[in-house]
């Protein structure tokens, strides 16, 4: 057989990543060790959230805090007004301006992530469906929810939503949004009018819903809706960043999800 063996000169000795000039500073004056210094590395972040995607979060946040607060006024008014004479100040119009305008604003950003879903990458389109139909989606969304109940010793590795949370985020955002966005285009239809573009497109949920009233409390449940899952989410996304393998909050900045170990499973 022929010798493969390549000559000494031939060979490349590449510096050990451990001991090298670029990690000398982190070893020296940042109190690492070996360990620490192979597990910097190691490759331990995706990209997984693109900007298009994060914007419409904290957008959309916003938009849902402002129509949370200005909603419950609408729905429950201050009792009295003792700033002033009833023509000299204009609150409860403000609130519903507020109202109104981060209503418009959340449905302009809803299509435009409606539209990214179909653009960007395949962790875009994560909020608009919940794969039933795989028996291993429904073994992963059990263990995730023995999880969130202590049941589990160890959390798994996700790179996009868990199961029990991409459900979550399908129920409460994809839908909810949506029928918050009908319902509250058909009540603005009211006050714009026959003939408006608002009633044109939305009026038939009215007479769906055959009174008007009733779709007031409809769309008054849906926002409680909406207050209970912000509340679990924001618990949720804190435990997580705290006790999962994998960063939570800081991805939505970001973009990253970074890991804290390498173990595959």
């Amino acid at each position: 057989m022929p010798d493969t063996t390549l000559p000494v000169d031939d060979v490349v000795v590449r510096p050990d990543p451990i001991t090298s000039p670029a990690y000398e500073a982190a070893r020296l004056t940042g109190d690492a060790t070996l360990e620490d210094l192979e597990s910097i590395r190691k490759r331990t972040s995706v990209y997984v959230y693109e900007a298009p995607v994060r914007m419409w979060h904290w957008i959309n946040a916003a938009c849902i805090l402002v129509l949370i607060i200005s909603g419950y006024f609408i729905g429950a008014p201050l009792p009295s007004m003792q700033i002033g004479e009833a023509t000299d100040q204009f609150v409860m119009g403000y609130i519903r301006f507020a109202h109104f305008a981060a209503a418009m604003i959340l449905t302009v950003a809803f299509a435009g992530r409606i539209y990214w879903a179909l653009m960007g990458n395949h962790h875009a389109r994560q909020l608009f469906y919940v794969p039933v139909w795989k028996a291993r989606w429904w073994r992963e969304m059990f263990f995730e929810l023995r999880w969130y109940a202590f049941l589990e010793r160890e959390p798994k590795k996700y790179i996009g939503h868990n199961p029990l949370a991409q459900l979550a985020m399908f129920f409460f955002m994809t839908l909810g949004l949506t029928f918050m966005i009908v319902t509250g285009w058909a009540l603005y239809a009211e006050g714009a009018g026959q003939g408006s573009l608002p009633d044109t497109v939305f009026g038939w949920v009215l007479g769906l819903v055959q009174n008007s009233q009733r779709l007031h409390t409809l769309h008054h449940l849906g926002m409680w809706a909406i207050v209970i899952f912000t509340m679990i989410h924001i618990y949720a996304a804190i435990r997580e960043d705290i006790m999962s393998r994998q960063s939570m909050v800081s991805t939505m900045i970001s973009g990253h999800r970074t890991f804290k170990d390498d173990r595959p499973e």
